[in-house]
């Protein structure tokens, strides 16, 4: 990737944790919240930031790409880097069905000392999961699979 650039993989990676503290961040304290923690904070204003997570998302998603054509050899045979890509797959149907079923609408008029319906918990706790996943299936990367 760096094709005599010494600093652009390190900056990717700086960038991707970056990106991974916002879309981790805001989502885990969204999900958790839905889940029963923190109950005193309403979910319409947690909902708002939303669109950091979007942007940690994207900002993953641009140097992901930048480290598989830097080096795919590197991941297209690792088992972790197809299951990253199976778990960010399944989050992403998750966060879809989440926002198609409208059920998104339901949880931002939950107010403080409120639960959320059933089906929001259960998508929250999918989301936690799936997104852990993720986490730790790009940190398997260079363990699995004789990558790096």
């Amino acid at each position: 990737m760096a094709g005599g650039v010494p600093w652009l993989w390190p900056m990717c990676e700086t960038l991707h944790f970056i990106g991974l503290a916002l879309l981790m961040g805001i989502v885990s304290v969204l999900d958790l919240r839905m889940l029963g923690m923190a109950k005193e904070l309403p979910l319409g204003p947690l909902q708002r930031l939303m669109p950091f997570a979007i942007l940690g998302f994207t900002i993953n998603l641009v140097t992901g790409l930048l480290f598989f054509t830097g080096d795919p050899t590197q991941y297209i045979h690792n088992v972790a880097f197809g299951f990253k890509l199976l778990f960010i797959g399944l989050a992403g149907v998750n966060v879809i069905l989440f926002y198609v079923t409208g059920l998104y609408r339901r949880v931002d008029s939950v107010g403080a000392g409120h639960d959320v319906p059933a089906a929001a918990k259960v998508a929250a706790a999918a989301s936690l999961f799936l997104w852990i996943g993720v986490m730790y299936w790009g940190r398997m990367l260079p363990f699995i699979g004789n990558a790096f």
